[in-house]
């Protein structure tokens, strides 16, 4: 899929942030883009993100939902089908944050944080198995924390863990008809997300790890996201960790 003009694309939390870049991104190279959004607080920022995308020359289309019930990943998928006639690429930058220590962490922030983390991952896969056309490709946003040693994000990068093992398996299911799965993980990201889990002396000692002094920034990723789904394309199965060194394995 070196030329991914005239192809078709599902971005998870495709609205805003990193999601949003990938979106515009992909419509800049001929992609149909369906830009999902969890919650009406988000709907003012896929609006703008559905318009740039059509400014582009293709087409968009917006689609909310809860993606920890499998039922609105279905729909997701639905609506793309219904409104392209097909899917070629499935991009899931859905997560949420928590630093909190194991011992403060109660039941329902585990549930919340591996119900998006994981469940929601896991049934955007099975999706994207079913529902692809053959050589498409898939991309999972998971964390630069998976090869890190510290504290305070058990639940966070222990519900991101499981994705690896997903994308795994997925690859080699799904690779019988060409399409490729892989993940990638940034570092903390100068996002919002971010910055509401740190105390400013903490995000100067992430920044001080990474090559530049500085965070990883929505556009170091999207790039390699698009690379992924088209001149990437054979590679498959990976986590790339995308983060100026911050961490590695």
């Amino acid at each position: 899929m070196t030329n991914l003009s005239g192809k078709s694309a599902v971005v998870a939390a495709g609205a805003k942030n990193l999601g949003g870049l990938i979106s515009t991104t992909l419509a800049d190279k001929g992609v149909n883009v369906a830009v999902h959004y969890n919650s009406a607080s988000t709907e003012a920022e896929a609006d703008k993100t559905v318009a740039a995308v059509e400014a582009a020359g293709v087409k968009a289309i917006k689609v909310q939902g809860d993606l920890t019930k499998p039922d609105n990943v279905t729909a997701l998928f639905d609506a793309a089908v219904d409104a392209f006639g097909g899917v070629d690429i499935a991009i899931n930058t859905v997560g949420k944050v928590l630093r909190k220590p194991i011992v403060e962490t109660t039941e329902a922030e585990y549930d919340s944080m591996f119900d998006i983390n994981s469940k929601a991952a896991y049934f955007f896969l099975q999706q994207a198995g079913k529902r692809l056309n053959d050589g498409g490709s898939v991309v999972t946003i998971v964390t630069a924390l998976l090869a890190a040693f510290t504290d305070g994000y058990s639940t966070y990068a222990g519900a991101k863990s499981p994705v690896e093992h997903f994308t795994r398996a997925a690859s080699k299911e799904f690779g019988v008809r060409g399409i490729s799965v892989n993940n990638v993980a940034p570092g903390p990201m100068d996002t919002p997300f971010f910055y509401g889990e740190e105390t400013p002396e903490r995000v100067e000692f992430h920044k001080s790890q990474a090559m530049g002094n500085r965070l990883t920034l929505i556009e170091d990723i999207a790039p390699l996201v698009v690379f992924l789904v088209g001149e990437g394309h054979w590679v498959t199965g990976q986590t790339i960790f995308a983060n100026g060194g911050y961490t590695t394995r």
